[in-house]
């Protein structure tokens, strides 16, 4: 026969184990109540006493703050130049303005004072010396009805009477000048056929004014 052995607790240490953990069970205080207790009471505390919490701060991202700023400043350059080119153009715009106006003045000044003043009718502008030229000859197509003279005495278009020292009187008007009118203003060259053309080729005659 063979004796067997065991080598569990005695059924004494067995029962107490036992008893003691349906004690605890019974009780509540059990590790896993005293933690659960222990997390109730945390909470209660946060929420009836929020204010001892301290809060949570966000942080303050610098790379984009930076990249914020810049881009506000490059705004700003990118505006101010704009407006600095387009008060450029417009100066220069004002500018080419006036320089145009005070040319245009300018020009109407200088029109105005080499323009010749207009004849008054009926004025008689005394003894003129007369030649004679044809303008065919000379290849011209004016015809015989004009008179070359110095335009500041008679302007250019004047109407005139010729009553010439021959008896001859003859109605012209003024279609050009010649190189005599600088050094005689008081002479007139008569358009005129080389048939017609006087004799003495030099007269005098006076000049009046008609239109």
């Amino acid at each position: 026969m063979f004796a067997i052995y065991s080598s569990t607790q005695p059924v004494e240490a067995i029962e107490q184990s036992d008893a003691q953990t349906r004690a605890a069970e019974v009780s509540g205080n059990t590790p896993a109540a005293a933690q659960t207790a222990a997390t109730i009471i945390k909470t209660n505390t946060i929420a009836t006493a929020p204010a001892k919490i301290s809060p949570i701060k966000p942080g303050v991202n610098a790379d984009y703050e930076a990249l914020v700023k810049k881009q506000a400043e490059d705004k700003a350059k990118a505006e101010a130049a704009a407006k600095a080119k387009a008060d450029a153009e417009a100066k220069a715009k004002a500018d080419a303005a006036a320089k145009a106006k005070t040319q245009a003045k300018v020009v109407t000044v200088s029109h105005q004072t080499t323009s010749q003043p207009a004849a008054t009718s009926g004025v008689n502008k005394g003894t003129f010396k007369v030649t004679f030229y044809d303008p065919a000859a000379m290849g011209s197509s004016m015809g015989y009805g004009g008179i070359a003279a110095n335009l500041s005495v008679l302007p250019r278009g004047t109407r005139v009477k010729i009553q010439m020292s021959n008896g001859v009187t003859l109605y012209r008007t003024v279609n050009d000048t010649g190189g005599f009118a600088a050094g005689n203003p008081h002479q007139i060259d008569v358009a005129m056929p080389n048939s017609q053309i006087p004799a003495a080729g030099v007269l005098s005659a006076t000049v009046t004014i008609i239109g």
